[in-house]
């Protein structure tokens, strides 16, 4: 299920827009700050994010060069399109202009999902079912996703990205230690388990075996 976080401080615009949108399947995040969003997306990650510009505290201006790697749809009352063009251009993936019809707004969130998970899909690996999406830190099995924690994600890319042959311990840990310090040979193994029973969950297949004196690879 796709999370989309709605910033706006108008209750009733907000309720519209979460009822809308809940409607379509997707699950909704409130924000009614810029400050509280703020506060929000340092601790998870929405899909997509529609932003008000006239917020309480931070404004959706200054708010909007802050957030990496999540698409942005602009609601603004702001129709001059000098707004929209410098918005675009910093980084909005797209502008609707209130009073907006609801039909043309999910349209709208719904052209955005789907090239954010075509350009996940791109940098995605993949072994038998199973696909890793890197920039989001999740694997998937089927239609089930699987939430991995960086260290989880790190080796497991390492282990596809070399699927025939293992990878040996020393060399898992060389390679992924800039981006993961907290992973060190005592608790390598357990990071590895870890994996493995997240995957599991899945169909119960086990989708990483140890190779006895090296270290790990993909079980075919």
């Amino acid at each position: 299920m796709k999370t989309i976080l709605v910033t706006d401080d108008d209750m009733h615009i907000g309720n519209l827009l979460e009822e809308a949108l809940t409607g379509e399947g997707y699950s909704v995040l409130r924000a009614y700050s810029g400050t509280e969003a703020q506060l929000l997306l340092s601790k998870t990650k929405p899909d997509l994010i529609l932003l008000d510009l006239m917020l309480p505290g931070l404004s959706g201006e200054e708010l909007l060069p802050q957030i990496r790697d999540i698409p942005v749809i602009v609601v603004s009352a702001k129709a001059d399109t000098a707004d929209k063009v410098g918005l675009l251009l910093g980084g909005a993936a797209d502008y609707i202009t209130k009073p907006f019809e609801l039909s043309e707004l999910l349209a709208r969130v719904a052209v955005q999902l789907r090239k954010s998970e075509s350009s996940l899909t791109e940098n995605a690996l993949c072994f038998d079912d199973l696909a890793l999406f890197p920039d989001t830190l999740t694997a998937r099995i089927s239609d089930s996703e699987i939430r991995l924690t960086r260290t989880e994600c790190a080796i497991l890319k390492l282990l596809m990205m070399n699927p025939k042959n293992p990878v040996s311990r020393s060399s898992i840990l060389d390679k992924i230690s800039l981006d993961t310090p907290d992973c060190t040979e005592r608790s390598l193994k357990q990071h590895i388990s870890n994996i493995r029973r997240k995957l599991q969950a899945v169909n119960g297949r086990d989708y990483i075996e140890a190779v006895y004196g090296i270290g790990f690879k993909m079980k075919y």
